[in-house]
């Protein structure tokens, strides 16, 4: 590399950090929850990139809380098992059996593999479920339509004393399962539970990693982002909206009408699309924000 060469990567890379100050100065000591899931919980490179970003929040002053779910690592285990996977507007139907795979996964494995990562890149993580403390009360949730899910919970209360607690120190990370008043668990949607911690501890943003480029208005058109909506936008759109972006941006809408300034869905297959759409102006995704 030349001298100019050099010259123009450090003029960039200075650009770059001048760039993400200001928004460094307004999240500093605020709380952002972010819903780990799709791509960027499988593929090995983007998990790295993730678990750096994570750390790296950390580090200049923010409060992150990750929130996770494990759907294709339940899925390969339910199939390897012969077991019946079925959903119903994106949500998972879970049966007894269906909910012992989910813990087994989320909390024994992958809840685990995530609190490791992050600890690796140089910050301590607690790893939690719904059970732990009586993190997340759940009660039985049946689908939009009105059909029966099984064992699949909606949740009624976060204790957010626990969160807090932990948060001082330490990063949370939560999988997505949760217990009723008598202790029976349930599969709980990670959208819902990353909504309702966002709400519970007065997050100033709630972010969703997923696989698409954000919401889009035609599903079959990629280019057709939205990059910035009010919240009254969205639910004007719900009921035409099914599939997985379904419960996502009703928990975009429930943590926005709880006091959550931003809900953020942002394309976790982007190399560090986090800090992309935390730290720069462009951003990258969609950004939701309440009614005017």
């Amino acid at each position: 590399m030349s001298p100019d060469q050099r010259l123009e990567t450090g003029a960039k890379g200075v650009g770059t950090l001048l760039e993400a100050l200001p928004y460094i100065r307004e999240f500093h000591g605020k709380t952002v929850v972010v819903k780990y899931g799709g791509a960027a919980m499988t593929d090995p490179g983007l998990k790295e990139d993730f678990a750096r970003d994570i750390v790296l929040l950390k580090y200049v002053g923010l409060n992150p809380v990750v929130v996770h779910g494990g759907g294709p690592e339940i899925t390969g285990y339910m199939e390897r098992l012969g077991m019946d996977v079925r959903f119903v507007d994106g949500l998972r139907v879970s049966d007894a059996d269906t909910v012992e795979i989910a813990k087994m996964v989320l909390v024994g494995k992958v809840n685990k593999d995530i609190v490791q990562r992050i600890g690796r890149h140089g910050q301590a993580a607690v790893g939690l479920s719904g059970d732990d403390g009586r993190l997340l009360r759940v009660a039985k949730q049946h689908a939009p339509g009105g059909e029966d899910l099984g064992f699949v919970g909606r949740i009624e209360k976060v204790d957010v004393d626990v969160l807090n607690h932990i948060a001082q120190d330490y990063i949370p990370v939560i999988a997505s399962v949760g217990a009723d008043r008598d202790g029976q668990s349930y599969n709980v949607n990670a959208d819902e539970v990353a909504g309702a911690v966002a709400r519970a501890m007065g997050a100033y943003k709630v972010m969703f990693l997923t696989d698409v480029d954000g919401w889009l208005r035609d599903p079959a058109d990629p280019t057709s982002v939205v990059s910035e909506a009010r919240a009254d936008e969205v639910e004007a759109s719900l009921s035409a909206i099914s599939g997985g972006m379904r419960p996502k941006l009703q928990a975009c809408l429930d943590a926005i009408h709880g006091g959550v300034t931003f809900a953020h869905i942002v394309d976790g297959r982007v190399p560090h699309s986090l800090l992309l759409e935390l730290f720069t102006d462009a951003g990258i995704g969609t950004k939701i924000r309440a009614a005017a």
